[in-house]
């Protein structure tokens, strides 16, 4: 070597080459996403939803070619931040002026639908020794919103990335097969159109499986239906703040000491967007539809995309040992949950 010249390192990268890793990381969340939004499209898949299909083509990418090492940054920005992006944006899905004006009883019935999901899944997710932190994860998305709730407590949580993806892949499989079941047995249940429509939005999993289950009954139903619904979706942002602070006394009992946990600004953004769309969208100011629709599908990519960075953290191998348990233990809550619901209509 000569003199006066520093070595440099074969394997640090150049900032501009770190800068090229970091959009192509961002890059390919966002291109799986999109494939998957257009998978989700077909007939067949279009009752699977965009969030599982990208989720699947994520994981499989991972089995058959593993985690893109060089991209990690990338991903790993798309799969946290913007993740936290979607959940405020997913505010503006939620009008609290519509919901209240239904009065509190909805809102009550699907609290008790809530804690009845998040205690039924912990308990029997104990008893066939799944993961609790896992069965946690599963209750949330079962009783208050899938996808949305389960990204939204997680960074709370601090889950693990591996069982926040598996965790949204499964309410994704269970409530497709719940909200096909649903209109299978509509006609054969001693239900009004109304009634049936109320029982879809308060025991299906997601916003879309509440939509597919209902839209059969009529459009009536499918409005009672995603209200029942968001009575439930209502509930996250407190939901999450008891879990922050149930995760801060644990951890002060356990340490002996007290312990910081991440304070969740997002979920403050998802509050204000919230009340933004509730009552000022709209109402102060005027929006055409195709804003409100350009909103509805960002929110939608962004998160789609950020279950792209999360689903490349799965192994089938592991989740092919283990899956079956948390699987079976939710489609049984998942059955609980319909039995208990039909008694609030």
């Amino acid at each position: 070597m000569e003199k006066g010249k520093k070595a440099v390192r074969p394997d640090r990268l150049t900032w501009g080459q770190e800068k090229r890793r970091w959009v192509g990381g961002v890059v390919f969340p966002f291109s799986v996403a999109a494939i998957g939004m257009a998978l989700a499209s077909l007939p067949g898949l279009d009752h699977l939803g965009p969030l599982a299909c990208a989720i699947l083509l994520a994981v499989l990418y991972r089995h058959v070619f593993g985690y893109p090492v060089a991209l990690r940054s990338g991903i790993q920005f798309v799969s946290k931040y913007l993740l936290r992006l979607a959940i405020v944006l997913f505010g503006l899905k939620l009008n609290i002026a519509v919901l209240l004006q239904h009065g509190w009883g909805l809102v009550f019935r699907d609290l008790v639908i809530v804690v009845f999901a998040i205690f039924t899944m912990v308990w029997i997710g104990k008893m066939v020794n799944v993961s609790p932190s896992l069965s946690l994860l599963l209750g949330i998305g079962t009783g208050v919103c899938g996808a949305a709730a389960i990204a939204a407590v997680s960074p709370i949580l601090q889950s693990d990335d591996e069982d926040t993806a598996l965790s949204i892949g499964m309410i994704a499989l269970v409530g497709t097969v719940f909200s096909i079941g649903y209109t299978l047995i509509r006609p054969l249940l001693p239900l009004s159109s109304l009634q049936y429509g109320a029982w879809s939005g308060m025991s299906l999993h997601e916003i879309a499986h509440v939509a597919l289950a209902g839209a059969p009954a009529g459009q009536e139903a499918l409005a009672l239906a995603l209200l029942a619904k968001l009575g439930r979706v209502l509930w996250l942002a407190p939901l999450s703040f008891v879990l922050m602070y149930w995760k801060k006394t644990k951890a002060n009992c356990h340490d002996g000491r007290k312990t910081k946990v991440p304070f969740p600004w997002f979920l403050l953004g998802f509050i204000v967007m919230s009340l933004f769309g509730s009552y000022v969208l709209g109402n102060a100011i005027s929006v055409s539809p195709g804003v409100l629709s350009f909103l509805s599908f960002v929110t939608s990519l962004f998160l789609t995309a950020a279950m792209v960075g999360l689903g490349l953290n799965v192994d089938l191998r592991t989740w092919g040992r283990n899956g079956w348990r948390p699987l079976a233990a939710m489609c049984l809550v998942s059955f609980c949950l319909s039995l208990l619901s039909l008694f609030f209509v």
